[in-house]
């Protein structure tokens, strides 16, 4: 099997990669050969004796998505993309990115197809963002997609691409909409989500945190180690099984700001609750305020997807890999 990543130097992207060298294989094929690109070049993996590309790339330069996949790869991560905030500043870049590098990655699979018969199974990270007001407290695998931003129009317009490539047969695909990844590990960035991660990261690392929306707010999540699970698993589905249906809501924790701050307290204590600083942002709150804070899942559970236990375990999870013995 050959896998290729996009996005591969993110955060995700990099757990990913050693999580398929770690294992070997994917969905029961061994894994054999790599392609890692992002448009910083990615590190080639440690330990793996398989063929290994890395490159430096942005899928909407000419001719790089015919490039991207001219080792005719079997499976295709696409983790690519212009996060939620910074989609929102700026609309031109948020479209290049998010919607015109998935069109161009699949118009080349589909000339590659067309040419040869290559079929790849396409992994697409997509995002509860597709998912706008009115909403209710909980959300149903049914629920009509409304986005109010303009990320989560790219990323809805990116599933619906996956869909109609899938239906005319040019790739087996599936659209993931992750949770929100939490704790996040590493500096801030541009995503409108970011202080969920920062409220937590910062304070058990000793630092201030900055709290731009109320603690009443409640969302959707799931740590890194539960994303990679369901990027792993979606890779090795029937996807036959999903039918003409090809995005689906992933199973995660439901729990408001002052259960993540009483999440922090229990390992954290006191000390680090109060590096919290309260500073209203309108802009922030304008975004996570049409986003949906609960789901029923059902779908994703019986194809087997499994989330974490509490959001307990998603800070725990946090503290053993980064401040173990502390």
């Amino acid at each position: 099997m050959h896998a290729l990543i996009l996005g591969a130097g993110g955060m995700i992207g990099r757990r990913l990669t050693k999580a398929l060298v770690a294992s070997g294989a994917v969905g029961g094929a061994l894994l054999d050969a790599l392609t890692l690109i992002d448009v910083v070049q990615p590190d080639a993996p440690a330990g793996f004796a398989g063929n290994v590309r890395t490159e430096a790339a942005d899928l909407t330069a000419p001719g790089a998505a015919d490039a991207a996949i001219a080792g005719r790869p079997g499976l295709v991560f696409h983790l690519a993309a212009v996060v939620s905030g910074e989609a929102e500043a700026n609309l031109e870049l948020g479209y290049r990115v998010n919607l015109d590098g998935t069109r161009l990655l699949l118009d080349a699979i589909r000339r590659a197809h067309l040419a040869d018969g290559y079929r790849p199974t396409v992994v697409f990270t997509s995002s509860l963002a597709v998912f706008g007001p009115p909403l209710p407290p909980v959300i149903g695998d049914d629920w009509i997609v409304t986005p109010a931003s303009s990320y989560g129009t790219q990323k809805a317009m990116g599933e619906l691409l996956v869909a109609d490539y899938s239906r005319r047969g040019f790739l087996d695909g599936i659209a993931l909409r992750l949770p929100t990844i939490c704790v996040r590990p590493g500096k801030p960035n541009k995503a409108a989500s970011g202080f969920f991660s920062g409220i937590i990261r910062e304070p058990l690392a000793g630092q201030p945190a900055i709290l731009p929306v109320p603690e009443t707010v409640r969302h959707w999540f799931a740590s890194p180690s539960a994303a990679i699970g369901f990027l792993l698993h979606a890779a090795g589905l029937d996807l036959a099984r999903l039918g003409l249906r090809r995005a689906l809501t992933l199973p995660g924790v439901s729990a408001t700001v002052a259960e993540e701050i009483e999440a922090l307290r229990k390992v954290g204590g006191d000390k680090a609750v109060a590096l919290i600083r309260r500073e209203p942002d309108p802009a922030v709150a304008r975004i996570i305020e049409t986003w949906p804070e609960a789901f029923a899942t059902e779908r994703a559970l019986d194809l087997g997807f499994t989330a974490d236990a509490s959001f307990d375990a998603i800070v725990a999870e946090h503290v053993a890999e980064f401040h173990a013995g502390t």
